[in-house]
């Protein structure tokens, strides 16, 4: 994982040229699940004079660029629809802007308008209002190049926020209603609604249980280790996997799922 820590500038610099410096850390967690996976399944092999480095810079190479080729792939859209706008072309817009995958155009394909709605007001709901309106600016503004500004890094920050919100809110409402019985399958599918693998885990292992003190502390420990990530990384995630689960569990909970 030190090995890791190191490509994080190299990682800043790629996504920099494509306007993309707000999906660090996203991209720092998927190379580190891969070196971690490589390793465990024996995919790197020690050779003299290669150091580890070496393969994990190959590594993060391979997975920054396929972000990018991800990213380049798809078409920046207008961002919002206005509530009088409702029926319009923009909730799709909106959709994928915020990185709901699924949206096609064709006549036979194209999602149907409440679900779109539905998705657009809960994610809206589930952030704090300057957020969405730092994410909406960052979105729909021209793409910035060079050296991101304190207050790029703010937007970028919002972005992902929303971003992350809203594949929460859409996790949740694809649940099928048949799946919840009881308050503990509301429980414990929240946490599985959440968008990442980290904010998954931590959802289950110390948001569900409400975990504090010496147990937190145990907790967050077992799980950095678990994860292949420092105790300090997991311990920022909590305040964040903490609002994402109570958003998934409240749709579960009020078992909001519009017809599609």
């Amino acid at each position: 994982m030190v090995a890791v820590d190191g490509v994080r500038r190299y990682v800043v610099s790629h996504l920099s040229r494509i306007g993309r410096a707000c999906d660090v850390d996203d991209v720092m967690q998927d190379i580190r699940e891969a070196v971690w996976d490589g390793v465990t399944r024996g995919h790197y092999r020690q050779l003299p004079g290669i150091p580890f480095g070496a393969w994990v810079q190959g590594v993060c190479a391979n997975v920054c660029a396929a972000h990018i080729r991800r990213e380049l792939s798809h078409q920046t859209f207008p961002l919002l629809m206005e509530p009088g706008d409702a029926d319009g072309p923009a909730s799709l817009d909106a959709l994928a802007i915020l990185g709901i995958g699924g949206v096609d155009r064709s006549a036979e394909k194209i999602i149907d308008q409440e679900w779109a709605r539905t998705i657009i007001e809960l994610t809206r709901a589930s952030v704090p209002a300057e957020v969405w309106e730092l994410a909406v600016g960052r979105l729909t503004g021209p793409r910035q190049y060079g050296p991101p500004s304190p207050q790029d890094r703010r937007r970028w920050h919002a972005a992902t926020v929303v971003r992350q919100t809203a594949r929460t809110v859409q996790n949740a409402l694809e649940v099928e209603p048949a799946e919840i019985r009881n308050i503990a399958d509301v429980c414990q599918r929240a946490a599985e609604c959440l968008p990442t693998t980290v904010l998954r885990r931590t959802a289950a292992t110390i948001v569900r249980p409400d975990l504090r003190g010496p147990e937190r502390t145990g907790a967050l420990a077992s799980l950095a280790a678990e994860l292949g990530v420092t105790e300090r990384y997991v311990a920022v995630q909590i305040g964040f996997a903490r609002r994402l689960y109570q958003t998934s569990w409240r749709i579960l909970r009020g078992g909001r799922r519009p017809a599609r």
